[in-house]
């Protein structure tokens, strides 16, 4: 596997090593002891979920507070722009974001270390997406920044469209309101 620092510190883009043929592909999508030999975290995940959304739906930006989450996220049908935004108060890119095409196609994976924010926008007609956790879903602890924060200026790739949301995520607050709960 191929590991790239991200443009903020601990955000990763992840290549595998495909091997492919006129049958199809096989890769390891995760190796623990690799990745802890290239990257020296030793990741315990705990849980695994699976998200399918249609064209145009934006999740997020979601994050969750006491029990912080790292993910490790891959798209295994269609193609989403993935974004992580800094929530470390400590780090000097608090408040930044960053973001990364995942795709069937290029089969890409994004680790996002626990401190930060996540969400994505669905580019194709449909995507599925998996991401394993480091810590258990805690409802109580989510919180959402809203995906249009003027202070985030993310760049969605939303070529004039109005992203499919759903009512958690209209709801959700601006990043100086939301860290401020």
């Amino acid at each position: 596997m191929k590991i790239t620092p991200g443009k903020i510190p601990g955000v990763l883009l992840i290549e595998p090593k495909v091997h492919a043929d006129e049958r199809g592909f096989l890769f390891e999508s995760f190796n623990r002891r690799e990745f802890a030999r290239q990257t020296g975290l030793a990741l315990d995940f705990v849980q695994e979920n699976h998200s399918r959304s249609a064209h145009h739906v934006l999740r997020g930006l979601h994050y969750q507070v006491r029990q912080s989450q790292g993910k490790l996220v891959r798209v295994v049908a269609g193609e989403v722009f993935d974004v992580a935004v800094d929530l470390r108060r400590e780090s000097p890119t608090f408040g930044q974001w960053c973001g990364h095409v995942l795709s069937q196609q290029n089969q890409h994976q994004l680790w996002i270390p626990p401190g930060f924010a996540h969400g994505f926008l669905v580019l194709s007609d449909g995507a599925d997406v998996l991401y394993k956790c480091t810590r258990y879903y805690a409802p109580a602890d989510e919180r959402c920044i809203v995906w249009n924060d003027p202070t985030l200026g993310i760049d969605w790739p939303l070529n004039g469209a109005a992203p499919v949301l759903s009512v958690k995520d209209m709801e959700g607050l601006a990043l100086g309101a939301a860290l401020a709960k």
